[in-house]
């Protein structure tokens, strides 16, 4: 029922509930038909519907992203005379070009649910907003949080948190866990190569070079492992919401680096899971403490099972600004666990003589025991390890039976503790604060209950830290905080993030020459020109890194390409801008243009594990209904406005064909124009709606009066009418 001609019928679309019921009238191809028309229109007279083009961009984009028959058809139809898009409309660059111009309105939020996943080291955690609160969701097992554990068994058969974590002991070669200190690294890293003689899973060479992890004789990318568990979050929300969930928001150590960070979206993709956003742990964190309308300078210390991280936030009218970040991506309570378990085993070797650290089953329940005892110890002054038959020789049987203090403990992981100090200092130097400054420390991780670490905590920031968030939980509630604020549910909330690592490129002598420097709020886009290093240099080499060294092979390589077809030249005459974009997520995206010829090479910074290619979308805008509050607001407006444009058309009317109608005709359009007049000056809607169908009825006799009085006079009466037509005409279908 609307052509290519029609104007748009504002009131009736916004009162339209969701895609799925404008899809269900099947109307959508002469939405996007009307969409342009009406866009024009806006843009070249200012009209009216200038106000409702987020609600007309967003079904458009949302069209395109189901790949809805309806954008086939309008595919079709290349021809837009009053629309300032050139060549044949393409969906995507036309959904960019309307991006751009409502870039300041919100859009209609989603109609997914968008998860929360704090994705552990040793633990993960899923939780949901729920109104305006966040909730953890309990797992099959009724636990809050979830073993970060994959396993293997004899059959094949995948098993997943708790029952995976439960058999460990009895299949330690082919359980899984930790992985996510290996996602984004290279085999060849001396982390790596640290990491596999610690754990009893084999850590192999990937063909890329990546590390790998190998179980039952098959390989696995860190990336599939950690999918796993995201699938196990997935599942866990959608048993409680009852559908099927597709997107989540994933948090990661804010230390992450870019090859970590596109290896954790890569994960989500495997999982079935949209990544929405990409969120430090840390900033999740104060995200949930903030909530409910905290202020100040927040420090938050998150000391998790594989990670560490600080990081300095202000939250002020509802806008958490992180100032600085820091960590140590290899620094967490595994790191306490091993150091735990070396000491058993140099302890068992000491007084038996037989060294445990060859068989992998004993050094399983070893680890488990150390887990457990350390745990204990954040309670307790002493607890008792107690394993049988942890072993056998020619005298049979044989028992580890150990009595371990918290002074002891505290002396083994003592060296792991004081590695927390120098990130903590390093970010209040970046974000130019002092300790007195800080107004509240949050405490993030479990490691963060070890009474040492709390003394540490209260050492270096010169007071007690708060206990205002669960330290297993806060992280996914803020992920599904972020997720609320995508979906338009959480309003008034705005964060703004950091990089934590400089970007930039190698330059002649090896140097490393940044970019962009650390903790630079993103997203953010930085260029730089630079020229050739010899003479007739037709081709030049990127190579993108990150890190804080000074020199190009200490940092991280995150990608190199070639920009080539640069025209012979001395060296150092040739123009070449290099610009590096950061988006919302953290993810780095490099460009090299030679500024003589235009030619242009870009790379989106890979995680190296050779995963696919394709970029999930990421861009989800907050989104937001309007309340029926402000929709009877705009409709009283838009009413007004047709009503003040009737009554000009209608004086202007009178005032050319008085004499040539009827006094008591003139009369007549008199009063009703001056009864609308009145009726424009209250707020009441009906009323003026009635006033302005009387005066347009009242107006129409000029031209029934005219029609026998000549051509010209029927053909202006008749262009009189028609101007004021079709406002009146667009408002009664709405209320229609």
């Amino acid at each position: 029922f609307l052509t290519a001609n029609d104007t748009v019928p504002l009131g009736y679309l916004e009162d339209v509930a969701d895609l799925d019921k404008v899809i269900e009238y099947d109307w959508g191809l002469a939405i996007l038909v009307s969409l342009y028309y009406g866009l024009d229109t806006a843009l070249t007279t200012g009209g009216a519907i200038t106000g409702f083009l987020p609600l007309l961009e967003y079904w458009f984009y949302e069209y395109c992203r189901v790949g809805h028959p309806i954008v086939k058809e309008a595919l079709k139809i290349t021809s837009y005379p009053r629309l300032q898009l050139t060549g044949n409309l393409k969906a995507p660059s036309c959904s960019s070009k309307l991006a751009t111009l409502t870039r300041t309105f919100c859009a209609k939020p989603a109609g997914n649910e968008v998860i929360g996943i704090d994705l552990g080291t040793t633990n993960s955690c899923v939780a949901i907003m729920e109104g305006k609160n966040a909730k953890v969701i309990e797992n099959s097992e009724g636990a809050r949080t979830t073993p970060s554990v994959v396993a293997f068994n004899q059959k094949g058969e995948l098993l997943m948190g708790t029952p995976a974590k439960r058999q460990a002991v009895t299949n330690p070669t082919n359980t899984i866990f930790g992985t996510k200190r290996l996602i984004g690294r290279r085999f060849d890293d001396p982390q790596t190569q640290k990491e596999m003689k610690m754990v009893p899973y084999k850590i192999v060479k990937a063909p890329n070079g990546d590390a790998w992890v190998e179980a039952n004789g098959n390989q696995y990318s860190p990336s599939q492992v950690g999918a796993f568990i995201l699938t196990k979050m997935k599942e866990t929300a959608e048993s409680y919401l009852g559908k099927t969930v597709t997107k989540a928001v994933v948090t990661v150590p804010a230390y992450f680096n870019d090859a970590q960070r596109q290896a954790t979206k890569d994960a989500g993709r495997i999982a079935g899971l949209d990544v929405e956003r990409i969120i430090n742990e840390p900033t999740a964190a104060a995200l949930s403490y903030g909530l409910n309308s905290k202020e100040g300078l927040i420090a938050v210390f998150d000391l998790g099972g594989g990670t560490f991280d600080v990081s300095i936030l202000e939250i002020s009218s509802g806008v958490f600004e992180v100032k600085a970040t820091n960590g140590d991506t290899f620094l967490g309570g595994e790191d306490f666990d091993n150091a735990l378990l070396e000491y058993l085993v140099a302890e068992y070797k000491r007084t038996e003589s037989i060294d445990l650290s060859k068989d992998r089953l004993a050094l399983q329940r070893l680890r488990e025991a150390a887990e457990k005892a350390k745990i204990e110890l954040s309670s307790t002054s002493q607890t008792d390890i107690n394993l049988p038959f942890i072993t056998a020789d020619a005298s049979g049987a044989k028992h580890l039976n150990i009595t371990l203090t918290r002074s002891k403990f505290e002396n083994l992981v003592n060296h792991l503790i004081e590695r927390t100090k120098n990130p903590c200092k390093s970010c209040l130097k970046d974000a130019g604060v002092s300790t007195k400054d800080v107004d509240e420390v949050l405490l993030v991780g479990g490691m963060t209950r070890v009474p040492k670490v709390q003394e540490v905590v209260t050492e270096i920031f010169g007071k007690a830290p708060s206990k205002g968030v669960n330290p297993d939980e806060a992280v996914a509630m803020g992920a599904a905080i972020q997720g609320g604020i995508l979906r338009g549910d959480v309003k008034e909330l705005l964060l703004l993030d950091v990089t934590p690592l400089s970007l930039g490129i190698e330059t002649l002598g090896g140097i490393f020459t940044r970019l962009i420097n650390r903790n630079t709020t993103i997203p953010t886009k930085k260029s730089q020109v630079f020229s050739t290093a010899a003479d007739n240099q037709t081709q030049v080499g990127v190579r993108v890194l990150q890190g804080e060294r000074e020199m190009a092979t200490d940092n991280k390589l995150l990608g190199e390409f070639d920009l080539m077809g640069i025209p012979p030249a001395p060296r150092g005459l040739p123009q070449i801008e290099v610009t590096f974009d950061i988006d919302a997520n953290g993810i780095v995206t490099v460009s090299a243009k030679d500024k003589s010829t235009g030619k242009e090479q870009q790379i989106t910074i890979r995680s190296s594990g050779g995963l696919s290619d394709q970029e999930i979308e990421k861009m989800v805008r907050e989104a937001e209904l309007h309340s029926q509050k402000d929709q009877e607001r705009k409709a009283l407006i838009d009413i007004k406005n047709s009503a003040d444009t009737t009554i000009y058309s209608i004086e202007k009317s009178l005032a050319e064909y008085r004499e040539k109608i009827p006094a008591e005709v003139a009369t007549e359009i008199e009063t009703a124009v001056t009864d609308l007049r009145k009726a424009t000056a209250g707020d009441n809607l009906d009323e003026i709606k009635a006033k302005l169908d009387a005066a347009n009825k009242a107006v129409s006799k000029i031209g029934q009066h005219m029609s026998g009085g000549g051509s010209d006079g029927s053909a202006s009466g008749g262009s009189s009418q028609g101007g004021d037509q079709p406002p009146e005409a667009e408002y009664e279908e709405v209320k229609k």
